[in-house]
């Protein structure tokens, strides 16, 4: 399985941006696909999450109500839309995928993702 993330750059605060990671390898419905962020000197985390069929989704409170995933299972491909981006959204941005079968919940520890992407970047500035 091969992910690759893309749409990362330099925004100001309250703008918009739109990451994507595209998915191959294997058959789009078989996998739950998250978000997860790195900032410098930080530990990586969970940002966001989509269940394999999309019939759930999940968010970091830091990003809940800012943030929203989704996926175009036509595309293989899952989109992480954020708005009001804050300085501490800055981050490297991974996707990641594992076929997780339940589609009524979205897992949120990093173990339990086997595929990743080589993560994407963005710097938010004040």
């Amino acid at each position: 399985v091969q992910l690759q993330a893309f749409g990362g750059g330099s925004v100001q605060a309250w703008a918009s941006l739109r990451l994507s990671c595209g998915v191959s390898g294997r058959t789009f419905s078989e996998l739950a696909v998250s978000w997860f962020r790195q900032a410098p000197g930080k530990e990586r985390e969970f940002v966001a999450g989509i269940s394999r069929l999309g019939g759930t989704d999940g968010y970091a409170d830091s990003v809940k109500g800012r943030f929203t995933i989704s996926r175009d299972n036509a595309h293989n491909t899952v989109h992480l839309r954020m708005n009001n981006l804050k300085p501490e959204d800055t981050a490297v941005y991974y996707c990641a995928a594992n076929t997780i079968w339940e589609d009524t919940l979205v897992v949120v520890t990093i173990t339990s993702y086997i595929y990743w992407g080589q993560g994407t970047e963005f710097t938010v500035s004040s």
